[in-house]
C-alpha cells in the first residue's frame, strides 16, 4: 500500500529555513505528481505547492518566492525547502501524491513552528 512519511519539521524562529522530506513508497514515484500541503490549528489543510514528474512547480502565493519544491526519483522523495519562515507558516506540514489535488491516505506530517 501507498506510504508517505514526512520528516524535517521543527521549531525555527522567524527568518529562519527548513527543509521538510517526504518520503514515498507503494507507487510509482517518478511517474506521479507529488505535492505538500499544510494545516494550521483551527485551519483546514490548505496546498502548498506541487511538482510534476517532469519537475515543473507551482505555489500558493502566500509561499511564492520563500519556499521550493524539489524532488529525488532516486530515493522516492519529494522535498520542500522553506526560508525566511514567517509565524504565520506554523502548521503540520504533509505531502501527498497529485497535482491539483491529494489522492491518496495523509501520512503523519511534519510540525513546523515559527516564533516569532
Amino acid at each position: 500500500q501507498v506510504q508517505l512519511v514526512e520528516s524535517g519539521g521543527g521549531l525555527v524562529q522567524a527568518g529562519g529555513s527548513l527543509r521538510l522530506s517526504c518520503a514515498a513508497s507503494g507507487i510509482v514515484f517518478r511517474l506521479s505528481a507529488m505535492g505538500w500541503y499544510r494545516q494550521a490549528p483551527g485551519n483546514q489543510r490548505e496546498w502548498v505547492a506541487s511538482i510534476t514528474m517532469s519537475g515543473a512547480t507551482n505555489y500558493v502565493d502566500s509561499v511564492r518566492g520563500r519556499f521550493t519544491i524539489s524532488r529525488d526519483n532516486s530515493k522516492n522523495t519529494v522535498y520542500l525547502q522553506m526560508n525566511s519562515l514567517k509565524p504565520e507558516d506554523t502548521a503540520v506540514y504533509f505531502c501527498n501524491v497529485g497535482y491539483d489535488m491529494a489522492t491518496k491516505p495523509w501520512g503523519q506530517g511534519t510540525q513546523v513552528t515559527v516564533s516569532s
